[in-house]
């Protein structure tokens, strides 16, 4: 059609015979011809704009990005498999076995149903690779409260004894470590109630076990702490009460320990921590006795690191039933990455009353988790 118009219009222009008769055909045409350049002026000014609207600030958060997931909760699977050979000795009686330094599994799961508020669920076994690799005794087992005004859980669980005591001079890939603290002290607890509370660099806990097998109105252990870091310095204190009982339930008496932890990180690559006991035994015969653990680590090289330990462990006792010994440590450690390690250990006890100890053993650990958010 335009271009019918056109032609007719040049026609008549150029046809002067023809022009005068027709001048209000060709006004017509010039109107028409008008309008169409218009609308076609209109139309290519539309497809130049549009990919500019397509990428204008204009446009919602919906056109930008789609709307995001919105996750409430979180599930962990873990496990962390620890095998170790050696050799160890004892009174001229040597033998080489196959042990485990705590190898485990297990889950954690965290849900928030309220601004500031979640239920957490975390359960862990050991597993047994020293005999026939069996799973299924139980670490930690327990539910969890946590709000802004601290968290509660029910089960059994970590005490603060070791969380703001041992947990910084347990360095090592050994199943009694930290050696002197292992002689008395708990590392997992069951029948708990526990409560903690954050206060910018301090850290407070308190639980008490309530275990009904002994017949006790109230509680059996009571342990509460108190835990400060900042800039790479810790420092923790602790206190704790343990009812003893008979082979009859019989209450005996208590076992009384006030703790204090020190550590540092004094570099990237040198860390260290010492960790004091001192404990009252107050039943039947009543004595004082103590555990010392030091441990410091030096990664020397991105992929090499090595530690040292020293232990007093002191029962308090002067007769042949004395465990009391001291001794020390020096592992050499490989981490080809950051869930991989292979170790060396060099391991000495030296008793009191009781024959000398010493062990050389060679590890491997693997550590696996995945989360999944829901």
């Amino acid at each position: 059609m335009k271009l019918s118009y056109i032609s007719l219009f040049i026609s008549l222009c150029c046809c002067p015979v023809y022009a005068d008769e027709y001048q209000d055909e060709i006004a017509a045409i010039k109107k028409q011809l008008a309008e169409l350049q218009k609308r076609l002026a209109k139309l290519e000014g539309k497809n130049q704009d549009a990919p500019k609207a397509k990428n204008s600030a204009k446009l919602t958060p919906e056109q930008v990005a789609p709307k995001a997931v919105n996750e409430k909760g979180d599930i962990k699977v873990y496990a962390s498999l620890r095998p170790t050979y050696g050799y160890a000795e004892q009174a001229d009686d040597g033998f080489w076995d196959i042990q485990d330094a705590l190898s485990n599994a297990g889950f954690k799961s965290t849900y928030s149903f309220i601004p500031g508020w979640s239920a957490i669920a975390h359960g862990e076994w050991s597993v047994d690779l020293g005999n026939n690799g069996d799973f299924g005794k139980a670490r930690q087992v327990y539910v969890a409260l946590s709000s802004p005004y601290g968290q509660i859980g029910l089960g059994k669980q970590r005490p603060a004894q070791y969380t703001l005591i041992a947990e910084y001079v347990d360095l090592f890939n050994h199943r009694s470590s930290p050696f002197a603290f292992d002689m008395e002290s708990p590392f997992f607890v069951n029948n708990m109630v526990t409560y903690q509370k954050q206060f910018d660099r301090v850290k407070f806990m308190l639980g008490a076990q309530f275990d009904g097998e002994h017949n006790q109105d109230g509680a059996d252990f009571i342990n509460t702490g108190l835990g400060y870091s900042n800039n790479g310095l810790h420092m923790s204190v602790t206190y704790s009460s343990k009812d003893v009982f008979d082979d009859k339930n019989v209450k005996l008496g208590n076992t009384d320990v006030l703790a204090a932890m020190i550590a540092k990180d004094f570099t990237a690559n040198l860390y260290g921590a010492m960790a004091y006991q001192d404990v009252d035994y107050n039943h039947v015969m009543s004595r004082s006795g103590s555990t010392f653990d030091v441990s410091l680590g030096y990664r020397f090289h991105p992929s090499y690191r090595a530690k040292l330990g020293y232990f007093d462990f002191d029962d308090g006792q002067l007769n042949l039933e004395s465990l009391s010994h001291n001794g020390g440590n020096i592992t050499l450690e490989w981490l080809p990455s950051d869930n991989l390690r292979f170790h060396l250990e060099y391991l000495t006890k030296s008793f009191d009353i009781l024959p000398n100890f010493y062990s050389v053993s060679m590890g491997f650990r693997y550590d696996y988790s995945q989360i999944w958010s829901y």
